[in-house]
């Protein structure tokens, strides 16, 4: 591994945010509570080094995006909404890497939840 990677990471984790997403039409007319969970790469050592915000990726930021993406979306699959997710976090946020989880909390019955997990980098 060279000095330039990037191996720390700034999580955000079950981020519950009310959308519609799915195929059916009874899912087409109601929201849904998604739960998102994030990877972020970072490097956080000038940040520790300075202890400012401005030297880490704001998280609450990253948040506040994703939440106001995810809740104004209409997609039919969870893979189309993480893959979406994914693009906004590596182009405005200018990440090396990100991995998203997204769950659909009692999608399945028998089950606790179903979803995808993608990882993308630039």
């Amino acid at each position: 591994m060279s000095n330039n990677a990037t191996t720390d990471t700034i999580f955000l984790s079950d981020m519950r945010v009310e959308t519609i997403v799915g195929i059916w039409d009874w899912e087409r007319k109601i929201k849904q509570t998604v739960s998102i969970d994030l990877e972020m790469g970072a490097d956080i050592r000038r940040a520790a080094a300075s202890d400012n915000i401005d030297d880490t990726l704001n998280y609450k930021l990253v948040a506040k995006r994703i939440q106001k993406f995810v809740s104004e979306s209409e997609f039919q699959l969870v893979e189309t909404l993480a893959e979406k997710i994914a693009e906004i976090l590596l182009t405005e946020f200018s990440l090396p890497w990100v991995q998203v989880r997204v769950n659909k909390p009692g999608a399945i019955r028998g089950a606790r939840d179903v979803g995808v997990q993608i990882r993308r980098s630039q």
